[in-house]
């Protein structure tokens, strides 16, 4: 693309009537505010789910904190200084950055990273008892400088943690930083690669394959993208129909946990049991946000998702009802239902990635010649790092990544493997999101399948262990910044200044949302005691969840399984149907089924999405085929009402519960 393309592009995706350098420019004050809006998530977040026992605000990476506050910006002081003092109102460009920073901010509180890491590193030392053995099975094994200094068990430095400090003590905040500033060093290095992928995959991703970026038209919506940089969809009667609805459905069941009488909507789905299938059952649950995401989404991608997740939950009843089931434990991560489908997804997240790698060659070959100072110049000079500069720094990331993992217990091979595995659910996902924009997509795979796929003998007890400790950063997508950063970078194109600025907003959101996340989730639980915080993600985080992969890795140790043959084949298996869904899709035009679909399709979230997708499916098709596409664009702004008015009013609710000091009010955004 050239110069002059690009800049009719931006142009065409706002700024229109902005001619000042300040207009298209990462500013100072943008980065300014863009922190203290990560400071709020980073805050709020923790606050929400473990003071409040309120709604899940950064649950997954449907960002709803960073939404509800760039709408209280946007429709509040913004829209006053544009009206009355327009050259002090922030631009376009200043709002997406602002909203990137919180973007990323939301992958870090509570389960994006932080009720991940805390638990994680006290909870073996906490829960090991006579009766499960693991302080001679897992204990052992585990590094030291992984966990605070002084973790044992019946340490006063975890036992306060889990059960509240004694009157007058204070939290051991020192025997705490040499574990976080080891943490600090592969998080910080793992976050860093993330970033230089989403720069070296942009302009393939937005300039030669035109990925859509669903998630990113609200965000430029409110920014006025399209419209000089006034949020015209606040004066569009459409948008503040589908925000009353998301209004209403939220407030009714504010209303019902306030006043249990009122004739309010409690539940908005049903579980039905499978005829003839015994176990089975089905979610018909309606998430009105979601609805909101999935009307973007593309109709064969919303079909493919509902199709095959019902199939994969049949599939599943028929072979429990045959008796064909498998025995391995991979229960600590994915989601999915069975290690069968965990290992079919698995293969699928292999098949969506190595295909989307060949199709990427050409665009890494320009790549591998910048960073030997090769190529022609000035090709990325619209990124926010060069080539060269993003390629050999994420090498180096990878590299000290690799040390620090074969450090805290892992073999060469598990290592590798690791890496490999959390790369392509890290790109896989990222991919998913831009291409589709299917909110709620994770990874099936999870860390224990590299245990299932090389048994347990090239791990050993200390890789076990130390793969258990990946629980922290290699379990799911909340955790993962590519994609916050991904769609912000593509959002990015209206800004022409300073474009390299936005690396440091990016570090600088990721470090104020980690360390004022882990102060108060770790302040918290001192305080009041971790087994007590039963709001939110932490009653898995802080009592089920340490359990669960102390009895895997304890599993493990003691039973020493080999590699699953069925595993390998399973995995091929599940790489095979994807490239054969692809091929099927671009040899014909017909072909309904979507390759992500079948990716997806074990991923727990989308038991609970399926409906969602099916009427997203349903509403989106007959718009498309009794009104076209002018049809489908005049409802486009009732289902942003949607995503805002819901994500906007749960978070007045949690203000009105801090006001009226009311605890538990659950209105679930967890999807």
């Amino acid at each position: 693309m050239t110069s002059s393309t690009r800049d009719k592009e931006r142009g065409s995706l706002g700024c229109s009537g902005e001619s000042d350098g300040r207009a298209r420019a990462v500013t100072r004050r943008s980065l300014v505010i863009g922190a203290v809006g990560a400071l709020a998530v980073g805050l709020g977040g923790p606050y929400a789910e473990h003071g409040l026992h309120g709604s899940y605000m950064t649950m997954y990476p449907t960002w709803p904190f960073a939404v509800a506050l760039t709408f209280f910006l946007v429709a509040g002081p913004n829209l006053v200084l544009l009206r009355f003092r327009k050259l002090l109102a922030l631009t376009t460009a200043e709002i997406i950055v602002i909203f990137g920073m919180m973007a990323v901010a939301s992958t870090v509180v509570t389960t994006g990273l932080t009720d991940y890491l805390v638990p994680t590193i006290t909870g073996p030392y906490y829960y090991a008892s006579p009766e499960n053995k693991w302080a001679e099975t897992v204990l052992p094994h585990l590094v030291p400088w992984l966990s605070p200094r002084g973790a044992a068990q019946n340490a006063p430095l975890i036992t306060h943690l889990y059960e509240g400090l004694p009157p007058g003590a204070q939290v051991p905040w020192v025997s705490w930083l040499p574990a976080l500033g080891a943490w600090l060093v592969f998080l910080l290095c793992l976050h860093l690669a993330m970033v230089c992928m989403a720069v070296l995959l942009r302009k393939q991703w937005v300039e030669n394959e035109h990925l859509t970026y669903p998630f990113t038209y609200l965000p430029l919506a409110l920014g006025g993208a399209d419209s000089g940089g006034r949020p015209v969809i606040l004066s569009r009667a459409l948008f503040w129909v589908g925000f009353g609805i998301s209004l209403l459905v939220t407030s009714s069941k504010g209303l019902v946990y306030y006043f249990p009488s009122f004739p309010g909507i409690r539940e908005t789905g049903i579980m039905l049991d499978a005829p003839l299938l015994p176990g089975a059952v089905f979610a018909f649950w309606i998430h009105v946000q979601m609805l909101g995401f999935l009307y973007l989404v593309n109709l064969d991608v919303n079909f493919s998702v509902w199709f095959f997740n019902l199939l994969q939950q049949l599939v599943g009843a028929i072979l429990n009802v045959l008796g064909i089931t498998s025995t391995e434990n991979l229960g600590v991560g994915g989601g999915a239902r069975t290690p069968i489908f965990q290992y079919l997804g698995t293969g699928a997240f292999l098949g969506l990635v190595g295909s989307g790698l060949w199709v990427t060659r050409g665009h890494f070959k320009d790549i591998w010649a910048r960073a030997r100072g090769q190529g022609e110049p000035g090709g990325d000079s619209g990124e926010i790092l060069s080539y060269r500069v993003a390629f050999w720094l994420l090498i180096g990331c990878l590299v000290v990544m690799a040390w620090w993992l074969v450090m805290s217990g892992l073999s060469v091979i598990g290592m590798l493997f690791l890496l490999v595995i959390a790369f392509v659910a890290i790109v896989g996902v990222t991919r998913i999101m831009a291409e589709s924009g299917m909110a709620g997509a994770s990874a099936p795979s999870g860390y224990p399948v590299i245990a299932g796929w090389l048994g347990w003998q090239p791990l050993g007890d200390r890789g076990i262990v130390a793969l258990m400790m990946a629980h922290v950063w290699a379990i799911d997508s909340r955790q993962n910044v590519m994609i916050p950063v991904t769609h912000t970078l593509k959002m990015a194109q209206v800004i022409t200044h300073k474009q390299r600025r936005l690396l440091w907003a990016f570090g600088l959101a990721f470090l104020v949302a980690l360390f004022s996340s882990i102060w108060l989730t770790t302040r918290t639980a001192y305080h009041r005691g971790a087994v007590t915080l039963m709001g939110g993600a932490s009653a898995s985080a802080f009592t089920a969840e340490p359990r669960r992969f102390m009895s895997w890795a304890a599993d493990w140790i003691t039973r020493r399984p080999g590699p699953s043959l069925t595993g390998h084949l399973l995995t091929g298996l599940g790489a095979a149907i994807y490239l054969s869904l692809v091929a099927m899709r671009f040899r014909f035009l017909w072909w309904p089924l979507h390759p992500i679909g079948f990716a997806l399709a074990t991923v727990g979230p989308i038991d609970w999405l399926w409906f969602d997708c099916f009427v997203a499916w349903l509403v989106k098709g007959l718009a498309l085929r009794y009104g076209g596409m002018k049809c489908y664009q005049r409802l486009r702004p009732v289902f942003l009402g949607l995503i805002c008015g819901y994500y906007v009013s749960t978070t007045l609710w949690l203000l009105i519960d801090q006001l009226t000091g009311h605890t538990g009010n659950m209105i679930d955004v967890g999807l």
